[in-house]
């Protein structure tokens, strides 16, 4: 028998408004410990204002939000004491080093000097900053800096962590080296919110992912389940000839169940598909016959990007659109 599931983190009918605007508009989010929940939408969506609300940064208009059980509006300094953040901004003192800025976290936590210095030299070596351990801040660039502010929001290794978009600006060895951290940290128990422009980082992450969009939840469920409702397989097309587009449509009609879908920028066509190989098939057959060069022809299976793009209106971006309190553009 299952026992019953504990909420690390509740949300309900959250409001913020901003100049009569809502960036929140009645959102309720709930997240079980242990599990991962990524924050998905477009700039502008809400994603940062919500964050800084559970970490205590904002005040909302109205709505109650808890953590772990704690009311975030009544004990903020409570819920400080169990929380890890890493913010849009790095948030490091550029002159200590960064050995001294993570052990200075772990003071302010009341680690104690050993487990303080302890904690600060297994985080570097994690992010794999131990050669620039002993320098300044200053002296790091834009992704180091941002490297050393995550292992910061990890010192104390709180039960619930908050990163807003943790990994914009990393590399890809560095971006895929944090997921490896975050997961770690998630099978051990943690807790974790996570926003992200970066679908496939949502898709790696998340347990659950809930859309945004004007400050309202629009669509909610696993990666998985939001992808099954843009359908299943699709065969895509890209043809050489931009003229030709039409009669590629054409002939992907007659091997697809529905209307097919022509991006005339991209010179690409796309149907949904039930037999996946026999339709790609019968369209290569087709397609010879007619003499129609095509640059790409595969089958596609659904990706978060193509849930944003239908629920959204547009593709996710991956330049924050907000300022330094939160605040949208």
């Amino acid at each position: 028998m299952v026992g019953p599931v504990n909420v690390a983190i509740e949300v309900e009918r959250l409001v913020k408004l901003y100049n009569n605007v809502h960036a929140l508009d009645g959102l309720d989010l709930t997240v079980p410990e242990g599990t991962v929940l990524g924050l998905l939408g477009p700039n502008g969506a809400g994603k940062t204002t919500c964050v800084r609300i559970l970490s205590t940064l904002l005040q909302p208009d109205s709505g109650r939000v808890s953590i772990m059980g704690i009311d975030v509006l009544r004990h903020p300094q409570q819920v400080r004491r169990i929380i890890g953040l890493s913010g849009q901004y790095a948030a490091v003192d550029e002159y200590l080093t960064g050995y001294e800025n993570l052990e200075m976290i772990g003071r302010l936590y009341h680690l104690g000097r050993t487990e303080a210095r302890a904690r600060a030299r297994d985080l570097l070596e994690r992010f794999e900053l131990t050669d620039a351990a002993n320098r300044t801040v200053k002296t790091y660039s834009g992704g180091m800096r941002r490297r050393l502010d995550l292992a910061g929001a990890l010192v104390a290794q709180p039960p619930v962590i908050f990163l807003d978009e943790p990994t914009t600006g990393l590399d890809p060895h560095a971006r895929m080296g944090m997921w490896d951290v975050i997961g770690e940290r998630v099978r051990q128990g943690v807790t974790l919110l996570l926003t992200t422009q970066y679908m496939e980082e949502a898709d790696q992450l998340a347990d659950d992912i809930v859309v945004l969009d004007h400050g309202k939840a629009i669509a909610r469920g696993t990666p998985d389940e939001l992808k099954s409702q843009i359908g299943g397989e699709r065969l895509e097309a890209v043809v050489v000839d931009r003229g030709e587009l039409s009669a590629v449509a054409s002939i992907l009609k007659g091997v697809g169940t529905a209307e097919p879908l022509v991006d005339t920028e991209a010179r690409r066509v796309a149907v949904p598909v039930n037999a996946g190989v026999k339709a790609l098939t019968e369209a290569v057959r087709q397609l010879d016959t007619a003499e129609i060069q095509v640059a790409d022809l595969g089958i596609r299976r659904p990706t978060l990007d193509d849930v944003f793009l239908q629920l959204t209106g547009h593709v996710a971006e991956e330049t924050p659109q907000t300022d330094k309190k939160g605040k949208k553009k």
